[in-house]
């Protein structure tokens, strides 16, 4: 195995950090692999906001429901979806944007902004830092739009905790094969009796870390996704004018 699908197999999420800054040559470096993500169109409609002050990364954990990491680790980024630039963009070529207003607007810019999520945590962690994705400032998306000062056509989609990590967290399992792969067609047969497995697989995890508070697979998807609904996310994005009408 080389040493890049090495570190892609390894992947985890950290959530115990230390108070060691990270270099500004590294957080560059990080950056710019995000920079060099592919975008739909080459339209670029994605922009970072990058907090080091302990104050507003305090706040910021607050209006995520209290995850301490995002205080803890010494940098956190915030995604942008950002139609804000792209706009500027449009008007310099003397017409007017309107991508905002569709959903293929928004399919395209969250497909980008995961791209770049995921091209800095490689790089994070290609250079020995730890991090953990952080979807949790939907839950207060109007506090994290006025805590970062987010323009009109813009929207914080994902954070990023990056640092040195104090106690390493574990690999967790992952659902079988079988049910991500799809050869030629879509395939249902098996993947009910496949979760029940994963379930079974997820508590034996749970057990070997002494975490008797773990869930199974399927009743943690229930209670997130039951709890991801309720979260302000359409009034928040249709106010910064993300309105995907068609």
């Amino acid at each position: 195995m080389n040493e890049t699908l090495s570190l892609l197999y390894s992947h985890h999420s950290d959530r115990s950090f230390t108070d060691k800054p990270v270099s500004e040559e590294d957080l560059r470096s990080i950056l710019e692999a995000a920079r060099r993500a592919p975008t739909s169109k080459n339209s670029q409609h994605v922009s970072m906001v990058v907090v080091r002050d302990a104050g507003r990364r305090a706040r910021i954990a607050e209006a995520a429901g209290g995850q301490k990491w995002i205080a803890t680790a010494p940098v956190f980024i915030a995604v942008i979806l950002d139609f804000y630039k792209t706009g500027i963009g449009v008007e310099v070529a003397g017409e007017k944007q309107d991508i905002q207003e569709t959903v293929e607007g928004l399919l395209a810019g969250v497909t980008d902004v995961g791209i770049a999520l995921a091209a800095m945590i490689d790089a994070a962690r290609s250079l020995g830092l730890g991090i953990v994705p952080l979807g949790g400032i939907r839950r207060n998306p109007q506090a994290m739009i006025d805590v970062l000062e987010i323009p009109h056509l813009a929207f914080p989609l994902v954070g990023l905790s990056i640092g040195y990590v104090d106690k390493p967290a574990t690999l967790k399992p992952r659902l079988p094969m079988e049910t991500f792969r799809h050869d030629e067609r879509y395939h249902t047969e098996g993947i009910r009796e496949a979760i029940v497995e994963y379930d079974a697989t997820m508590l034996e995890y749970w057990k070997s870390i002494d975490r008797p508070d773990g869930k199974t697979w399927s009743l943690n998807t229930a209670e997130s996704y039951k709890e991801s609904g309720s979260r302000p996310v359409k009034a928040a994005i249709n106010k910064q004018g993300i309105t995907f009408e068609r």
